[in-house]
């Protein structure tokens, strides 16, 4: 058995509540609950998220009593890191195992002055995109808020940056991970009002991105929760593609999806935001310079940018990368439309950095994939709406 396996085998669940995972105002209700005064919360978080502190003996600002009381009734517990790659491009990714035995994966890719962090929120995916990794491995169970935010904790530990005092180690987050963010919307709520609270990670909401494929339920009601950056994961110009290639369009069709996004967009009070629109390119799928021109008749002044994403190819897609030439066909129709359009570059090659591919190997290792082909998991979202 190989030390992955033996992590993924041993994982621990516990009855203690995890602080991790707590946002301010449920720190502060926790602490009430025990008789402490609020501001015990705002202590017990800059121990946490600024000093990456897990014990309690250790935060030295409180009371010898109720540091042995939070010993017996709570702990702070990150995720697991089954497994760590570092790329000779310097992306960082790990295989973290998560209560239960599974795992999943985040990515760190640094760039310049900033380093994003991809962030999953679920085990697995039940939203089946032909094209994804994640989606051939079926979806398990969604990720607590601890579980996502302990990827921010995890990420900042591995390069000692509590004890070195070394600058900022992660400065963007990208909610595009493994899983459906809005399918798993409490827990993804929480985590990222962590990211963005000065007693935790202090992040701008602007440089918090959440990414769905079109859970439209849940993107109608997420102005009412967070004011984050969006992006949505199009990938068609039209419904009869995008119906193939992303089953829950079948569900809630582009232009549902669009107004929907458009909405969240409406509620901000920064006005100048707009929605990142992700596109797949898949090879002779959805390339052509004629879908291009379908696509930027489809977004006319819509409030967006393009980020086209050449796929990433992976065992047994079914998928091909397009050339280069199709590439920057592709690209110059959306350019000369007016449009802002980035082409993302490919990082991590050499560390499987592509979502899902990591934990693929992994579980292939730990002969655990036949329970993700026994049966699929499904949420009510998609059976309804």
């Amino acid at each position: 058995m190989t030390a992955a396996d033996q992590l993924i085998a041993t994982t621990p669940v516990t009855d203690r509540v995890n602080l991790l995972g707590l946002t301010r105002q449920q720190l502060e209700t926790f602490f009430t609950d025990l008789g402490e005064k609020r501001f015990r919360a705002q202590q017990v978080m800059k121990w946490i998220h600024h000093r990456g502190v897990r014990d309690f003996e250790e935060m030295t600002d409180l009371s010898q009593s109720l540091r042995t009381q939070l010993g017996e009734i709570a702990e702070i517990t990150p995720p697991n890191i089954a497994e760590q790659h570092d790329s000779q491009d310097g992306t960082r990714k790990w295989a973290i195992a998560v209560d239960g035995g599974s795992l999943v994966e985040a990515v760190l890719i640094p760039e310049g002055d900033r380093a994003t962090l991809c962030v999953s929120s679920q085990v697995g995916c039940s939203l089946d995109c032909t094209f994804c990794s994640t989606g051939k491995q079926g979806f398990q169970r969604d990720l607590t808020a601890a579980e996502i935010i302990g990827q921010v904790w995890l990420a900042i530990n591995s390069y000692d940056a509590w004890q070195s005092g070394k600058g900022r180690v992660v400065t963007n987050v990208v909610m595009m991970g493994m899983g459906e963010p809005l399918l798993n919307f409490d827990n993804v709520v929480s985590a990222m009002s962590l990211m963005c609270d000065d007693l935790a990670y202090g992040l701008s909401k602007r440089k918090v991105t959440l990414s769905t494929s079109g859970v439209v339920p849940n993107l109608d009601r997420l102005a009412e929760w967070a004011d984050v950056s969006l992006a949505v994961s199009l990938h068609a110009p039209n419904d009869a593609l995008r119906d193939q290639i992303v089953p829950i369009n079948r569900k809630y069709p582009i232009a549902r999806l669009l107004a929907s996004a458009r909405a969240y967009l409406d509620a901000q009070t920064d006005k100048k935001r707009v929605v990142t629109i992700e596109y797949t390119l898949l090879a002779g799928v959805n390339d052509s310079v004629e879908q291009a021109r379908e696509l930027a008749a489809l977004l006319k002044d819509y409030p967006c940018k393009i980020n086209l994403i050449p796929f990433n190819d992976f065992p047994n897609s079914g998928y091909q990368r397009p050339s280069g030439n199709a590439v920057s066909r592709f690209w110059q129709v959306l350019t000369d439309a007016g449009f802002v359009v980035t082409v993302r570059t490919t990082r991590g090659d050499d560390i499987d950095a592509a979502c899902g591919q990591l934990v693929g190997e992994v579980v292939d290792r730990t002969r655990r994939a036949e329970r993700h082909r026994a049966g699929r998991g499904d949420h009510s979202l998609l059976e309804s709406g």
